[in-house]
């Protein structure tokens, strides 16, 4: 039996890049697993019910953004599931965002790295949260990143919107806590994951060996590097952590 058997999980951004690795991570636990995505998680659906049946998982199209759409995510995976015990906050704005000094960054890119960056991770815990406080349970994993310990040139706008979720993290435990639910920070280092490699060469080129020689581990990251953390904060053996961010980044950072 999986660690996650009877478990229902939502990831948003599920469909592709590191998000598709994390969906199928759940499923291979054994969860139930909505594949929320702005982009069509139909091929993750059709791979985990292959592996393991019809209602191992179900998608769904949306705008992490969108306070309505958020609603009806919600209200469709309860519905389908029945509850959610696990959600994977990973949607986010990262592979299409170009290198841009700070006088070079327009007003509507950062709103717009903000609004899906930072208010799609609080708008999917404003209404998933309700659902686990009645149950007494759950795991919120929002998906942070080594820039917000490090802050680095020319991504300014994802950099603080990853400083934001760690201390939504912080302030989400203190609040939730007394449901018994554990919020916690995955906080990925640099990973060479599909969508990074194909969207933006540039910043791979840039970031990519300056990377691995800050690492205590002198070697790339890759999506199932973070399969072994995020399955242990979405499962039982976490449930007396929370409030913490874990990085998976081969030792750039010491938390």
């Amino acid at each position: 039996m999986g660690k996650l058997e009877g478990r229902a999980a939502i990831v948003t951004g599920g469909a592709k890049g590191i998000g598709r690795h994390y969906s199928l991570a759940l499923a291979d636990a054994g969860a139930q697993v909505m594949v929320a995505d702005i982009a069509d998680g139909g091929d993750v659906v059709k791979e985990i019910v292959a592996r393991y049946g019809q209602g191992a998982a179900e998608s769904m199209r949306f705008d992490v953004s969108d306070e309505e759409q958020v609603k009806q995510l919600v209200a469709h995976t309860v519905e389908r599931f029945g509850k959610i015990d696990v959600l994977v906050n990973n949607a986010a704005l990262y592979a299409t965002v170009q290198e841009q000094k700070l006088a070079e960054i327009d007003v509507k890119t950062w709103d717009a790295v903000m609004a899906v960056n930072v208010r799609g991770p609080f708008l999917m815990a404003k209404h998933v949260a309700p659902h686990m406080m009645a149950r007494k349970y759950g795991k919120i994993i929002n998906i942070g990143s080594g820039t917000a310990f490090r802050g680095i040139p020319w991504l300014l706008h994802y950099s603080t919107s990853k400083g934001a979720i760690m201390s939504m993290t912080r302030s989400l435990s203190r609040e939730l806590g007394e449901y018994g639910i554990c919020v916690n920070t995955l906080s990925p280092g640099f990973t060479l994951s599909d969508t990074v490699m194909e969207q933006n060469p540039t910043h791979v080129a840039h970031a990519r060996d300056v990377t691995i020689q800050r690492r205590a581990l002198k070697r790339d990251a890759y999506p199932p590097d973070l399969i072994g953390a995020l399955v242990f904060l979405a499962s039982g053996d976490s449930d007396f952590i929370t409030g913490q961010t874990i990085a998976v980044d081969g030792g750039a950072v010491n938390t």
